[in-house]
């Protein structure tokens, strides 16, 4: 009968398997590496991307945050100019009132029977002084600032009689008092002192 000794093939064979298992080890370790090396490539990639995303956007931010300064400016500068314009129209305004007040009285002044003295406009109250020839002129003159339109609360504050040297006539100094119907009014005193002859 014919013996074989099959101890060497079996060692040979573990010693197989045993090589085949390192080198499946190492292969996979070397495969493992390689992902891991890949996927840290990967993210490193990513992560400097988004590092230069966010650089590009905080220069992007910076710009327009220098462009809103700039714009906050002009909007504040356009501010002071609208208050500026409205300040000089509200002068422009003030500047002729005085002039639309005076040609409006001397409209409705009588003619050779009566002329002020003194003028006050302030806020929205007008007064007035000035003589005239008798105490009809003085109610017609008051009857025609009443059927003005802008004006309106006409009030004789006072009345007597006025002398003046050198005319031998009773004249009639009188005070009266009315409001302008305006929004806004300037302030403004115009005295006319008659000359003591």
């Amino acid at each position: 009968m014919i013996r074989i000794n099959l101890l060497p093939f079996r060692a040979a064979r573990k010693k197989e398997n045993v090589r085949r298992q390192v080198s499946i080890f190492i292969l996979s370790f070397t495969f493992v590496f390689i992902a891991a090396f890949i996927w840290h490539f990967r993210l490193a990639g990513k992560i400097a991307d988004l590092n230069t995303r966010l650089e590009n956007t905080k220069v992007q931010v910076a710009k327009y945050n220098k462009i809103n300064q700039e714009i906050a400016e002009i909007r504040k500068k356009l501010d002071m100019l609208k208050k500026r314009t409205a300040v000089i129209e509200q002068l422009d305004l003030d500047r002729k009132a005085p002039v639309q007040l005076m040609a409006s009285l001397t409209d409705l002044l009588i003619p050779n029977q009566m002329w002020f003295t003194m003028l006050d406009y302030r806020d929205q109250t007008v007064k007035i002084e000035g003589i005239a020839m008798d105490n009809q002129v003085v109610a017609d003159f008051m009857s025609h600032i009443q059927a003005y339109d802008s004006y309106n609360n006409v009030k004789l504050s006072s009345i007597k009689h006025e002398k003046l040297p050198g005319v031998d006539l009773n004249l009639k100094s009188f005070g009266i008092t009315f409001l302008k119907s305006m929004s806004e009014q300037p302030n403004l005193t115009i005295a006319e002192k008659t000359k003591k002859k």
